[in-house]
């Protein structure tokens, strides 16, 4: 796993809103789609923030109007990310340790959202290569 990169495994086709987008609005989009997060950008496809499925959970408990709720009020915004040319073994590392299930990919050089490594990533190819034990 040392020489496979992120690149390789990461979600480019990601579905990203904005952080004044309602999380009704970002919900559906989840479930439309079958994904687990949205990542949000800024205009210029910057990173703000990520709102997962774990953040929906916090939500419903806390029963504020989820159509009057912008999606800044509930994203995480120390998100962790990586680079295309990481080894995925340190985003998997990565990811087991801190235990987040996303982690968006931006470009090296200006910031910007490009992809997003998911444990449903690492698993798929996992699961591939390598053959399952008994």
């Amino acid at each position: 796993m040392d020489d496979i990169f992120v690149a390789r495994l990461m979600s480019s086709d990601l579905q990203t809103v904005s952080p004044d987008t309602l999380v009704e609005d970002a919900a559906t989009t989840m479930l439309e789609e079958s994904i687990g997060s949205v990542v949000v950008v800024d205009d210029a496809g910057r990173l703000e923030g990520i709102l997962t499925t774990t953040d929906f959970v916090r939500i419903v408990s806390e029963r504020k109007p989820k159509d009057e709720t912008p999606v800044s009020e509930y994203m995480t915004t120390d998100v962790m990310t990586t680079t295309a040319q990481v080894p995925i073994r340190e985003v998997a590392d990565a990811m087991v340790e801190h235990g987040f299930h996303h982690m968006p990919v931006v470009d090296e050089d200006d910031g910007t959202v490009i992809g997003i490594v998911s444990t449903t990533d690492l698993t798929a190819y996992l699961s591939s290569v390598r053959t399952p034990s008994p």
